[in-house]
């Protein structure tokens, strides 16, 4: 007898047919784990030919990329409320929520445990969270324009900071993750990027760099 899923009806063309296998990446994910995720049984939940798959993404890595990479974008929205504390706790309050679903589990594991030494996993990893980066920018951005932030604060070290303690206790300490969590992130990340340590990170090489 044949799961449903594997009886899936045809869904279509274009935009449809993407988001149709990348949910069904996500749920072999969850369901199976990365080891066992291959081409063949996400065409089968998806209700397309493999063919179709391999038309657009070349192996399991890259589609497994291209799907973390647009659920992320989806299931952590960027926020624009218009203050930075009020985006800041949107954002982490989101981060919070996605990796404590049953889908951000099957992520979290497949990106950190596991495979995740791989190379092609290491890759995959950094894309993610780099595509992440570059979305949430904004939220920076538009803050040093309002003046709520100090204008040579990077958005890319805040971002990390803010996220840092949300994953400390996803991958490393076991500790419940909330909006309790969430919150103090973002008192936390505010403190910092106001006092003005969220600059640049310059390494000890670039004035050697600069004074030649």
């Amino acid at each position: 007898m044949q799961s449903d899923h594997s009886t899936a009806r045809p869904v279509g063309r274009g935009a449809k047919v993407r988001a149709a296998v990348h949910a069904a990446t996500l749920a072999e994910l969850v369901d199976k784990g990365y080891a066992a995720l291959t081409i063949e049984n996400v065409a089968r939940r998806a209700g397309v030919h493999k063919t179709t798959v391999y038309r657009r993404w070349k192996d399991r890595e890259s589609l497994l990329t291209d799907a973390l990479a647009e659920h992320m974008a989806l299931d952590i929205p960027v926020p624009d409320t218009g203050a930075i504390e009020t985006d800041l706790r949107a954002l982490a309050r989101s981060l919070a929520r996605a990796f404590t679903s049953p889908t951000g589990q099957a992520i979290l594991a497949a990106m950190f445990t596991g495979a995740a030494q791989l190379p092609e996993i290491a890759a995959a990893r950094r894309h993610v969270f780099d595509d992440r980066l570059a979305r949430a920018e904004p939220v920076v951005t538009h803050a040093i324009e309002r003046g709520e932030l100090p204008r040579d604060t990077d958005p890319a070290e805040l971002l990390k900071t803010l996220a840092a303690p949300i994953y400390l206790r996803l991958l490393i300490t076991a500790e419940p993750v909330d909006e309790t969590t969430a919150d103090q992130a973002v008192r936390v990340t505010l403190a910092a990027a106001r006092a003005g340590v969220l600059r640049p990170v310059r390494r000890d090489d670039e004035p050697a760099k600069a004074a030649r």
